[in-house]
């Protein structure tokens, strides 16, 4: 797959609890990405943060937490990406997406 050098990064904030079919939402989500041919999607998880309820989620020793911030990107055209939110959007009951502007300088499988 080749990107163009304009492409748009789609960021979706969740917490690592939250789940849709039964399986944790970052997980299906990444799958659907996968299904709909995005460029690729990547999962990091949080170390502290809060959300549209202020609740501090924090990995600290005294206040575990089983509900941590999630970030899932996605880079790909405007065009996929738009046909690829409403997918999405159904499942999402809590959380948060941005659509930014971004500059590709490469994408590479490591295959020749």
């Amino acid at each position: 797959m080749i990107l163009p050098e304009k492409g748009h990064l789609l960021r979706i904030f969740i917490g690592e609890s939250d789940k849709y079919e039964g399986m944790p939402l970052y997980e299906w989500i990444v799958h659907k990405a996968r299904e709909h041919c995005l460029a690729g999607a990547t999962v990091l998880r949080g170390l502290e943060g809060f959300g549209a309820h202020s609740r501090i989620h924090t990995t600290k020793l005294l206040r575990l937490s089983e509900d941590l911030p999630i970030v899932i990107e996605i880079v790909d055209t405007l065009e996929k990406i738009e046909k690829f939110i409403p997918v999405i959007d159904g499942a999402i009951t809590e959380g948060l997406a941005t659509l930014e502007r971004v500059e590709i300088r490469f994408y590479r499988s490591g295959k020749k």
